[in-house]
């Protein structure tokens, strides 16, 4: 079973300084047939205009995960962590038992574009954590790299649930992914055009994925395609 969800269908926010999509609900966006999807809660498009972002707020037991498209973004938040994060760079915090930060364009000339994921830990009141990775390109073109996973493994962020995610660039031959017996999948074009198994997917399109045994990925002419890997 694959079913398509179309970017054009999503959620929309604008105000002056945010351009944002919403995969499922959120804020004030409700759909009650896209609460989420297994652990996966949040998936968010957010365009943010030179100087503007998210000034300081408060989360509790979520698993946030940023992965920039372009630009750069700051982060600050109340456990000391201060950073900033360019393309190819993905970060994970912890919220857990309260954490307050801050997400904010770090130029005011540019805009920023990142994906925001939020995702339910396994165990509520963890500490409040914070990791950042860098993944160039060249370790996804044409492969699949391990982004996020519970443990770590292969230099990827560390989550605190039963769920992985690789990303892929795809080009000239088709990368292939077969998911876990059992297991939910949803995939997300983050750029450009690409087709699982034949059928065409849009920049910001989505699957969920049920039952198959085998995708096959293709690039046209080239996607950056993430795959969450879920209960």
């Amino acid at each position: 079973m694959i079913a398509l969800r179309r970017a054009a269908d999503r959620g929309v926010m604008r105000n002056a300084w945010l351009d944002a999509r919403f995969t499922f609900s959120f804020a004030s966006y409700r759909d009650p047939a896209y609460p989420g999807y297994s652990d996966l809660l949040v998936l968010n498009d957010d365009v943010v205009a030179p100087g503007g972002g998210f000034a300081p707020h408060s989360h509790t037991d979520i698993e946030a995960i940023s992965y920039v498209l372009e630009g750069e973004v700051e982060h600050r938040d109340s456990v000391g962590n201060v950073a900033r994060m360019r393309p190819g760079d993905v970060q994970r915090m912890t919220a857990g038992s309260g954490i307050t930060h801050s997400e904010m364009n770090a130029s005011m000339t540019h805009l920023e574009h990142h994906l925001q994921f939020w995702i339910a830990p396994a165990v509520r009141g963890l500490p409040p954590g914070y990791e950042q990775r860098s993944f160039p390109q060249a370790d996804k073109r044409g492969r699949l790299r391990l982004v996020v996973s519970p443990d770590g493994r292969d230099g990827s962020l560390s989550v605190h649930q039963d769920m992985r995610l690789h990303a892929t660039i795809v080009q000239d031959d088709p990368v292939e992914y077969a998911p876990p017996t059992g297991r939910r999948t949803y995939l997300h074009v983050a750029r450009g055009a690409a087709s699982v198994n034949g059928r065409a997917l849009g920049e910001a399109d989505g699957a969920f994925i049920e039952g198959e045994q085998l995708l096959f990925l293709m690039g046209a002419p080239e996607a950056e395609i993430l795959i969450f890997d879920l209960r």
